[in-house]
């Protein structure tokens, strides 16, 4: 198992350790969970985004390269 440093003012150190220990959380495990929380959370977006994007093409008019060009004249 790896270990990860964190930099944090004084401030956040509190209110981490304290939000940890009302919760009665481990404060290894809480981090772990929130950054893993945070990385699916991205990757569902992303995965969100694709199919929409994926979606708005079908409905998108296509222009094949002879259209194109006559459009701009060339």
């Amino acid at each position: 198992m790896s270990t990860i440093s964190v930099r944090v003012s004084p401030e956040e150190n509190k209110l981490i350790h304290e939000y940890a220990s009302v919760n009665n959380l481990n404060l290894s495990q809480f981090i772990r969970d929130a950054v893993m929380e945070k990385i699916e959370a991205d990757f569902s977006l992303d995965e969100d985004r694709i199919l929409n994007a994926l979606n708005r093409s079908k409905n998108e008019k296509r222009y094949d390269h002879t259209e194109v060009w006559k459009m701009l004249e060339v």
